[in-house]
């Protein structure tokens, strides 16, 4: 455990051969270790599951899952009738749904995790770190998740388990490490700790409320849209937000709220429906015309369409503002302002300077923030915005959005809404019950029959 930027998933890389040591030992079976590449430790028995995954796309799970390991017919050719049977007979051990001829661009998130978690135990390891392993799982799917780590604990293999979700850590845990700030603060029985002992040893201070509410006046009608459709994903969606208003948005996964967003914003094709922002309707073809309109959009993943990897600290802040920059741009107010937003998000960097792949997944998740806020918004869509993020920086990034609680609920099923929640209605029931495809018009007509 440990807040963003705490060194959790650096040491795993050096344990795992991925980032060179420079001091000190590593002890493996009794042995000291000195892993100089992945496939080192691999061999030796120690396997990790990524916190930002990177699975070759364009190729099958199948083929992902054996990548560079591939069962072969001789020395030159491949043999692919075992490389999907020995797929398939992997999932149905670990009792899990994947496809395997399926092309991983094809997945979503969640079952790309999936299909991580099975290439690591698939590899006989008795040790298996995993890094956030369920950011992107369902409910149901971090029960498989559990299920197999408690597999694995039957077999005498070791688990390393980096979380920031504190039930998690409770139930699964039997001892729990913290760290703060690339050192190390204790290690103690998981039954000696509790909520607020765990958050006081991360961040080295007690958070009194972890979702802050400032009271703001909400104002007219500023954003409306009308039977919005997009492919099988998006049905038939209207709803409207006022000035000041958060307009929060439940739902499994799968239930389209991503897709509705990315409709919005420009990111997928709209098939029918009418958008508006401050009374004139808006022909949103691209995310372009989107952030010409005032329109942001934090995306769910960071990687795959938030972050350029190889990008500064700096260009990244600012790519989405930089036609205010003139030409040749101006880099003395580009980094002004990089440094004014990232400091209010206290993002933890050597430099503004440095690449943006080089931080932890928290803090580049703080970057990209700061890009949509200094972009002035009149709508800002966050999809997920504190997914990957540790407790303290979760309470900041609540505070700076001034009021996260939201005023109103959403709840989608399966691409189209079923209900509309006001804030004295909020209960985790009522949201599952409609998340699960209950209708509150139904509920309506029921109640009318009843009377």
């Amino acid at each position: 455990m440990g807040e963003n930027g705490a060194g959790k998933s650096t040491l795993m890389k050096c344990l795992i051969g991925m980032q060179p040591v420079t001091a000190g030992t590593i002890i493996h079976k009794g042995k000291e270790v000195h892993f100089k590449s992945v496939q080192d430790s691999i061999h030796a028995g120690i396997t990790m599951i990524q916190q930002e995954l990177s699975p070759v796309l364009e190729r099958t799970v199948a083929d992902n899952l054996w990548l560079g390991r591939e069962p072969m017919k001789n020395k030159f050719m491949c043999d692919n009738k075992a490389l999907y049977t020995e797929a398939e007979e992997l999932f149905k051990k670990l009792n899990l749904e994947v496809d395997v001829y399926a092309k991983m661009k094809d997945l979503t998130v969640a079952k790309q995790q999936m299909v991580e978690i099975a290439k690591a135990v698939s590899h006989d390891a008795n040790i298996v770190i995993m890094d956030e392993p369920t950011s992107a799982l369902t409910d149901a799917e971090v029960e498989d998740l559990f299920r197999i780590i408690a597999d694995l604990k039957a077999k005498n293999v070791a688990i390393i388990y980096i979380s920031h979700k504190m039930d998690e850590i409770f139930r699964i845990s039997d001892d729990i490490t913290v760290f703060r700030d690339g050192t190390y603060v204790g290690t103690d029985r998981a039954a000696n700790l509790n909520n607020e002992k765990l958050i006081e040893m991360m961040v080295g201070r007690k958070i009194t409320n972890m979702f802050p509410k400032i009271p703001c006046p909400i104002g007219d009608v500023m954003f409306k849209v009308e039977n919005l459709n997009s492919g099988k994903q998006v049905k038939n969606v209207s709803f409207e937000v006022r000035k000041g208003e958060i307009l929060g948005f439940a739902g499994l996964v799968g239930a389209g709220r991503t897709e509705t967003m990315e409709t919005i914003f420009g990111m997928r094709k709209k098939d029918s429906g009418k958008i508006w922002l401050n009374g004139k309707e808006l022909d949103i073809k691209s995310p372009r015309d989107a952030i010409d309109n005032k329109i942001g959009l934090l995306t769910e993943d960071r990687r795959g369409n938030g972050i350029f990897g190889l990008l500064s600290i700096t260009d990244n802040t600012t790519v989405a503002n930089w036609g205010a920059y003139g030409m040749p741009m101006n880099n003395k107010q580009m980094l002004k302002d990089t440094e004014e937003y990232n400091t209010k998000l206290r993002t933890k960097t050597p430099t503004w300077e440095t690449r943006i792949m080089n931080l932890s997944g928290g803090n580049q998740q703080k970057v990209l923030l700061a890009r949509w806020l200094l972009t002035k918004p009149d709508l800002l869509i966050v999809d997920e915005p504190t997914r990957g993020i540790d407790v303290g920086a979760k309470s900041e990034i609540h505070e700076l959005l001034s009021r996260l609680i939201s005023d109103r609920i959403v709840v989608m099923h399966e691409g189209e809404m079923t209900g509309v929640l006001n804030r004295d209605q909020f209960s985790q029931e009522l949201l599952m019950r409609y998340a699960t495809g209950g209708s509150a018009v139904e509920e309506l007509k029921q109640q009318s029959a009843q009377e």
